[in-house]
């Protein structure tokens, strides 16, 4: 179709729409208030259908993901802050960290074959 064909079709369309609410109003207007509470009602069953089972999104996921984490963060920074005291108890807690063994890591060593000569044909 030609751009100016479309367009008088579309300004058409439109007018007779037009022509055609305005003659329902006139003629039954608790009719067309029925229609149009009917229309919103199922607009929004299905609206809320989409919206309960769509499945979320990943990125809806990444960003409740990071939220969390920032609500984390924050709040081991604010305990930071309130458990900041005098220099008397940061000498003692910086000595007792020195005496204080070091935890075993959770990571085991795996002893390997390194040492030991494959089996292989040449070809």
């Amino acid at each position: 179709m030609n751009n100016r064909t479309s367009k008088y079709l579309v300004t058409g369309l439109i007018v007779l729409s037009i022509i055609g609410i305005v003659s329902k109003l006139i003629s039954d207007p608790v009719g067309v208030i029925k229609t149009l509470a009917v229309v919103a009602l199922v607009g929004a069953v299905i609206y809320y259908l989409v919206r309960r089972f769509s499945g979320s999104s990943p990125g809806k996921q990444q960003q409740r993901a990071f939220l969390k984490a920032a609500k984390r963060s924050k709040k081991r920074f604010q305990a930071k802050e309130t458990t900041s005291s005098s220099k008397r108890s940061k000498i003692r807690s910086l000595a007792s960290a020195r005496n204080k063994k070091k935890d075993a890591s959770h990571l085991t060593v795996i002893d390997g074959k390194k040492s030991k000569k494959k089996n292989r044909a040449s070809f």
